[in-house]
């Protein structure tokens, strides 16, 4: 195992010593205690099985049969999710055939980032993680069940069901994709089309022409943000089926796969051993895999605040430094879009995940002996399925890239190091990630323009007042100001003004979206400007240099301790139900802690 690996491994052992045996002891002792619904009353049960078939009725009765939990994130509004409409009979139908029963136990909010981007509706996005995770403990908290079948894919919403999940550890918990929507328009056009109505070259339909035909049907987007990150984390962290991530709806290898994720869960709930459980699954060298998968993948900015949220739930610490050190020795294997042409469906035909897996693996780069839905060890995942007789084969997955221009292996990377660093100096400590990033665009020293929001930033572009060299800086957009809304829309018009020939760069304590694009970008900024940070003291026509090949970012000539930091109203205290999160806006941590009001 590499060097690096096992020192930030031990360390986020070491660093979770207080927090990581509490949360075990608590899990043992559910588990032990067998908190289920053989211990309910009489009236409990009636209730909980009274629309079920008689059939189902008298297995829970005589506690004859497992019964498994459905969390669901359906919505039809969401076409990620849309998928799952029909999930819940399917799923019944397989538990029955298999001797089980297969109950929903409720349903999660599901808001889709794509839809709010650039709305006041995005500032409860990110908030929605934490709801998510709240409501999938609501859902398992009648205590019925001996498994747990999570139903999620977009942003927030598979960290939300795993973190509500990890409070429920004492139970084996399975997560089942929905899988991708086949290839629309090129990345390349629909890149074009955007930049094209940024510059005033096309109207508002043409745009919505190009953003439909990418956009086009049921299934997750194809690009590879955060919710695709969130498929491949799962796999990573041996929760998912190994090559179900990207497998398309509506296929027959997508509904044997749901069969097999039904017949996983039964499996484990039947072992009646912790480490079949999800909370046995979980631990440092898992969450240790979690970040190596990110990386040598080029996956989203958002896990580098979802993973902390998520480990913290399990007891484990990991902070921006675990990230940064694996980034140093972990090769990026992938070029998906926005860091490439290709598409997550493209990704997965050249080898996709298995591949990537398999490289790291036979070099020393990830943790071969943990556990997994599968059993002991990630060799079980280094599996593709496939259909023989109408029946799901494992095969073993492709051991040479079939498409080197998007997928390489460790001995041949597209660069040595992963695409996420750690940049800190006097403004603060933040994200970039530079797998997109052209290199002679990798350090930007400019005088600042501040910004109040990225609607003012779009007026100054329009207006012509853009065009050179400068660094936006744009405060007051982290969680405890307004959420820390996803700032989506600087990605078309900084990327036409490098085109430019301009030296652009974005310092901000909001986030990016999870496809944030070439534009050097330093986000999660902490100490945000809420807390009197130092970036609300930048000041337009300030020098700073944000450097991503050598971690610093920098406000130069000047001693922002001397200066007062800038105040702002909140514009997040109401409107569409922004009033509701005033009090988690005060009680949220910062990005670095995992951006949680939960913990």
């Amino acid at each position: 195992m590499n060097k690096t690996i096992i020192e930030v491994t031990n360390r986020i052992i070491e660093r979770s010593k207080s927090t990581r045996p509490n949360y075990l002891e608590s899990m043992n002792l559910q588990f032990n205690q067998e908190l289920k619904r053989q211990n309910l009353h009489c009236g409990n049960l009636a209730h909980a099985f009274a629309g079920c078939s008689s059939n189902d009725k008298a297995a829970l009765a005589e506690n004859s049969l497992p019964n498994i939990a459905i969390v669901t994130a359906y919505n039809d509004m969401l076409s990620a999710h849309k998928v799952y409409e029909n999930y819940p009979p399917m799923l019944r139908e397989f538990a029955n055939k298999h001797n089980a029963v297969a109950q929903v136990a409720g349903g999660v909010p599901a808001m889709c980032d794509g839809v709010t981007q650039g709305q006041i509706g995005m500032e409860l996005s990110l908030f929605s993680r934490d709801v998510i995770a709240l409501s999938s403990a609501i859902s398992l908290s009648h205590n019925m069940f001996d498994g747990v079948l999570n139903l999620g894919i977009c942003d927030k919403i598979v960290p939300g069901l795993l973190i509500g999940s990890l409070k429920f550890g004492f139970l084996p918990t399975v997560f089942v994709p929905g899988g991708p929507m086949p290839t629309g328009i090129s990345n390349e056009e629909k890149a074009r089309i955007r930049q094209d109505y940024a510059e005033g070259k096309i109207d508002r339909a043409a745009l919505l022409k190009g953003e439909s035909d990418s956009y086009h049907s049921p299934g997750t987007c194809t690009f590879y943000g955060t919710a695709n990150s969130n498929q491949m984390l799962m796999e990573f962290m041996g929760l998912q089926l190994p090559g179900s991530s990207f497998v398309n709806p509506d296929t027959q290898l997508r509904t044997l796969l749901n069969e097999e994720a039904v017949k996983t869960v039964l499996q484990l709930s039947k072992r009646k051993d912790f480490n079949a459980t999800i909370a046995g699954i979980v631990d440092e060298k898992v969450i240790v895999n979690a970040i190596i998968g990110l990386l040598a993948t080029g996956g989203s900015t958002n896990h580098t605040i979802h993973l902390i949220a998520i480990a913290r739930a399990a007891g484990i610490i990991i902070n921006w430094e675990d990230f940064s050190d694996l980034s140093s020795i972990i090769p990026l294997l992938a070029r998906v879009y926005p860091n490439g042409a290709a598409d997550v469906n493209h990704f997965h035909a050249a080898g996709g995940i298995g591949f990537v897996m398999h490289s790291l693996l036979e070099n020393d780069l990830l943790h071969e002996d943990v556990n997994t839905i599968l059993g002991k060890g990630m060799l079980n995942f280094i599996r593709e399925p496939k259909i023989q007789d109408n029946e799901i084969v494992w095969d073993e997955c492709a051991a040479n890239s079939l498409n080197d221009s998007i997928v390489r292996p460790v001995t041949l990377p597209f660069s040595n190091e992963g695409g996420i660093k750690i940049v800190k100096g006097n403004i603060g400590r933040a994200v970039v990630k530079v797998s997109a990033v052209p290199e002679d665009q990798r350090i930007v020293e400019a005088p600042a323009i501040v910004f109040n929001e990225q609607e003012d930033f779009i007026s100054a572009f329009k207006k012509g007042d853009l065009d050179r060299d400068f660094v936006a800086i744009i405060p007051f957009q982290g969680p405890k100001f307004n959420g820390m809304p996803e700032l989506h829309q600087l990605t078309p018009t900084l990327t036409i003004l490098q085109k430019r020939g301009f030296k652009v760069a974005l310092v901000t304590d909001g986030r990016m979206s999870g496809a944030s694009g070439k534009v050097l970008s330093a986000i999660h900024v902490v100490p945000e400007a809420k807390d009197g940070g130092p970036i609300s003291k930048i000041q337009t026509g300030d020098w700073v240099r944000v450097d991503g090949e050598n971690g610093i970012l920098e406000c130069l000539k000047v001693d922002l301790n001397a200066r007062l930091p800038q105040t702002k109203i909140s514009n997040a205290e109401i409107g569409l139900g922004r009033e509701l999160f005033t009090n988690m806006r005060q009680m949220v941590s910062s990005s670095e802690e995992g951006a949680s009001f939960l913990m």
